[in-house]
Formats: C-alpha cells, sequence, structure tokens
C-alpha cells in the first residue's frame, strides 16, 4: 500500500480554504510595474524610539524567556494605556495577557471557550481569520450579514434573529477590515440588553482602535456589565506601525485570562522578548506616533473615497481603520472577475469583497495604507480600466 501524507491531514483543516487576501497580492508581486493596494500594512516603519528599545534590550543580553503571561511591566503599561486612552479598567497582573499578535489571542480565546458545537455569531463583512479559527477550536461560525445602508454596524435586531441555544459567543470587529465601519456608543449600548439576555461571551477585536476618524472609539467592556463577559483583544501592529514584532494582548476577567494563559504557555511558551521591551516605549511614549499615522490616514482616506465615488464606484465612507470597501456592482462584474480583470489588464491589486463573506459581494477592498503616490496612481489605473472596458454608463 502506498503512503498518503494528505490522508493524515485534520478534516477541519482541510475545509479551510486559503486566504483571498493573499491570493492577488502574490500574483502582483510578480508582476513588473504592479501597484498593490492588496495587503493592511502601515507603509511606516517603527518609530525609532520603539526600534530603539527593542536594541537596547538586545544589547543588555535580555534575550530569555520572559513569564507566559508576559513581562510584568508591559502587562502595566497596557493596563495604564487603556485605562487613558479609553477609560478601561483592567488589572495588570491578572487581567492581561500578552500574545504573539492579536491573531493569537483570538485563537486563545475561542480554544478556551468553546465546546465542540458552540456557536460563534461574527458579523460580515469581516477579517478572514475567525471562521478558520472558530472551526479549528471546534465551534460553529454563524455569519450575519451587516449593510452598507446601516453603515456595516451590527443592529440588535440582527444580533437577535441570529441567536439558538447554542450560541455561546458574538465577535465585534470594529474597527472594522474590510468596510472602515465602526459602532458607535449608542450603537453598542443597543446590544447590551441582547446580549444579557442570551448569556452570550463576546471577544471584541479592537485592533484598529487608535485609528478613528472624527468619532472616538468605544469599547463594549466600557459599558455597565460588560467587562466581565468581554474580551477584548488588541496590539501594536496597526497603531504603531509593528507589524513584524509580532506582538498583542487580551485583557479580560481574571479566570478568562487564567485559562487562556494556560493553552498559551503549552502552545507558545511566551511571545517574543525583544518585540515585548520594545512595546513598553510604544505605550508610554508613542501617543504623537499615533496622532500623525492617524492625520496622515486621514489625508488618504479622503482622497480614495472622494476618487471613487468620483469615477463612478459608490463608497461608504470609512470611519475607521485605513481601507475603502467600494461598490463594484454597477460594473455587473461579480468581486473576483472585476479584481482579476483589473490585474491583468492594469496591474492594480486589490482585495475582493468576497473574501470577507458572502455579504462582501459586489465590493472590493482597497488599503490606503500606502503612499499618496502609489494611491493616486492606482487609482488612475482602475478609472481607466472602467472607462477602457465602458463598465459605467
Amino acid at each position: 500500500m502506498s503512503f498518503n501524507p494528505a490522508s493524515f491531514i485534520n478534516r477541519s483543516v482541510s475545509a479551510i480554504p486559503p486566504s483571498g487576501i493573499r491570493k492577488f497580492f502574490d500574483i502582483a508581486a510578480e508582476m513588473k510595474d504592479a501597484i498593490s493596494l492588496g495587503v493592511g500594512e502601515p507603509d511606516f516603519v517603527t518609530p525609532w524610539h520603539i526600534r530603539n528599545e527593542g536594541i537596547y534590550s538586545l544589547e543588555k543580553g535580555k534575550t530569555h524567556y520572559t513569564s507566559n503571561a508576559g513581562l510584568k511591566e508591559l502587562r502595566l503599561a497596557v493596563a495604564s494605556y487603556l485605562k487613558r486612552r479609553f477609560n478601561l479598567n483592567y488589572d495588570g497582573l491578572s487581567q492581561v495577557l500578552i500574545t504573539v499578535g492579536g491573531s493569537e489571542a483570538i485563537d486563545l480565546f475561542l480554544r478556551t471557550v468553546l465546546n465542540p458545537g458552540d456557536e460563534v455569531l461574527i458579523p460580515e463583512p469581516s477579517f478572514v481569520c475567525y471562521k478558520p479559527i472558530t472551526a479549528l477550536a471546534g465551534g460553529v461560525p454563524v455569519t450575519i450579514k451587516t449593510k452598507a445602508e446601516n453603515k456595516f454596524k451590527l443592529t440588535p435586531q440582527e444580533l437577535k434573529k441570529a441567536i439558538t441555544p447554542k450560541t455561546k459567543v458574538l465577535v465585534l470587529p470594529y474597527p472594522s477590515n474590510p468596510t472602515g465601519g465602526i459602532m458607535e456608543k449608542a450603537d453598542l449600548e443597543a446590544l447590551v440588553p441582547v446580549i444579557k439576555e442570551a448569556n452570550l461571551m463576546v471577544i471584541s477585536d479592537e485592533i484598529y482602535g487608535e485609528l478613528t476618524y472624527g468619532k472616538k472609539h468605544i469599547s463594549i467592556a466600557s459599558l455597565e456589565g460588560m467587562a466581565e463577559r468581554t474580551v477584548l483583544v488588541s496590539g501594536f501592529s496597526k497603531a504603531y506601525a509593528m507589524t513584524g514584532w509580532r506582538l498583542g494582548y487580551a485583557c479580560g476577567h481574571p479566570d478568562i485570562i487564567k485559562a487562556m494563559t494556560k493553552v498559551h504557555q503549552y502552545a507558545i511558551m511566551s511571545a517574543p522578548t525583544t518585540a515585548q521591551y520594545a512595546a513598553v516605549s510604544a505605550l508610554e511614549k508613542g501617543d504623537n506616533d499615533i496622532e500623525y499615522m492617524c492625520s496622515e490616514y486621514n489625508k488618504r482616506r479622503n482622497l480614495i473615497v472622494s476618487r471613487f465615488n468620483a469615477m463612478g464606484l459608490e463608497c461608504f465612507e470609512p470611519e475607521g481603520a485605513f481601507y475603502a470597501f467600494p461598490s463594484i456592482k454597477a460594473t455587473g462584474l461579480s468581486s473576483e472577475e472585476f479584481v482579476e480583470k483589473l490585474l491583468y489588464s492594469k496591474k492594480v491589486a486589490v482585495v475582493p469583497g468576497n473574501a470577507f463573506g458572502e455579504s462582501g459581494e459586489g465590493f472590493i477592498r482597497c488599503s490606503y495604507a500606502y503612499s499618496v503616490e502609489n494611491i493616486s496612481r492606482a487609482l488612475d489605473r482602475i478609472e481607466e480600466f472602467l472607462n477602457d472596458n465602458k463598465l459605467l454608463k
């Protein structure tokens, strides 16, 4: 009998599709003169004071494991930062866990709380990791389609309709990747009675919480009675341009954080030591960096939204993150058709909206975490693509 390694692969892993974000970016990477608006990574370099702290930690020989939960000074700095910036109250020693990026924090939480068959509610369009991680943890992902006419907010009516006796967790992915939608305080307050009545836990992915335009981010954990049933997930990649440092954190009730730390202990041991020392400087001295980068993103946001609307692709005005999510329904093409034709004819890479769930069909995601020059050149080529193919009347 011949040996077939593929037959050993877990069925859940085999069923997971590859990320729709990377597909067209990888093709564009092999193209000469291609422009990508595909990847959600800041074009800024990590600020010097953060890099210097990492370098200094290496020079001092701080290269050993930290505690499983993370450096004490970093956990205390996270708690202080969240209090100062978002009026959240966490004990740094018992309610904060340092993780390898925000994605690990999401994975740890779902593996910690889900039993086989438990349902997880996921508003869509949303980041690609929630459904696969839920499935790998033995849970059942249940999507809730949000609508452009509601600014892609989750409404209490939509939430209530999706709840069943098996529902255990609600994912709140705001500010949203890919839409740029946010949830304001009143929007969150409307969800609270539904969440409490159904006795749900919430995982609030707030990785873009510092990147909002005109309206300050509000965490559902700050609302009455929600701190104990919410695990807040965030990190350093977006606000501090630290994507390659791979560092995030989770905050929540001590019992949940203790259990998550147990899983983290066996799976990961501890987050990268150098990154943790650098992150202390980010939290304590990085407010001006955030303000500068957010201001630059806002200029790019105004450019990309106005250009899309001017060329006839209706574009919802994002109020957070650094993505535009224009509708391409008027062209008559599917999201994948539009993206593929654009890439091969004009060498511009964007992401099809259906990569973020079925409700993303008819849209494309364009990151504006790129230079104004690259964004402008890409937009010129997109407009040429529309005109050359007479896609809009």
